[in-house]
């Protein structure tokens, strides 16, 4: 929902609040590896127990994923390389913080705790993979309001407050609902296509 509501406007706003990102030859793909590397230091602190710590560096790690096609746009350096690198980046992130957040519940046997990390992994994983999938013969499909941007400032208030409990249910329940409207949604809009041959593309690995 952020990121459709503000996509046009925040390459400005990036511009106007890190001019020095752009005063110099930034690699975009150097910025993905970066944010990535910082978010499993992250999921580290996370397991660790090192909540406050986690929640910094889940924002520092976002930073990073939110210039890295800012950059790329402004030094005309997108490629899809590029965005295929930064898409497969995000997903070992997200799978990664809930992993970090599922060791640190299970060793206070929260056992419930565990559960919702695991179904907000799983929702948040299908989400991507719906839209990614559907995309493969479709122009693109949109849907549900709690998309990546939202995971992740969710865990991060989440940890940083206190609030981690809560931060999980937004994110079970969030991510589920939003996995299932992207279902629904990409099935109409298949069905409006018609038949069509999948060939090698509808096998999966």
């Amino acid at each position: 929902m952020i990121k459709s509501r503000f996509g046009s406007e925040l390459d400005g706003w990036v511009h106007a609040l890190f001019p020095f990102l752009f005063r110099r030859s930034l690699n975009p793909n150097a910025l993905t590896a970066w944010g990535a590397g910082v978010s499993m230091a992250a999921a580290i602190a996370l397991g660790s127990g090192h909540l406050v710590i986690g929640g910094v560096l889940v924002l520092a790690g976002g930073f990073f994923d939110l210039v890295d096609g800012v950059v790329a746009r402004h030094t005309g350096s997108a490629s899809s390389f590029g965005a295929f690198f930064d898409s497969t980046m995000d997903r070992l992130v997200d799978m990664v913080l809930l992993l970090g957040v599922m060791v640190y519940l299970a060793g206070r046997g929260d056992i419930l705790g565990v559960v919702l990390a695991g179904t907000a992994m799983i929702g948040g994983v299908l989400t991507s993979y719906i839209k990614a999938r559907a995309e493969s013969f479709l122009p693109s499909l949109e849907g549900g309001f709690f998309e990546r941007a939202e995971r992740v400032l969710v865990l991060a208030l989440g940890v940083l407050t206190g609030w981690l409990g809560v931060a999980l249910w937004i994110l079970a329940l969030g991510s589920v609902y939003t996995a299932v409207v992207r279902f629904v949604a990409a099935r109409r809009a298949l069905e409006r296509e018609g038949p069509a041959s999948l060939g090698p593309a509808g096998e999966e690995g």
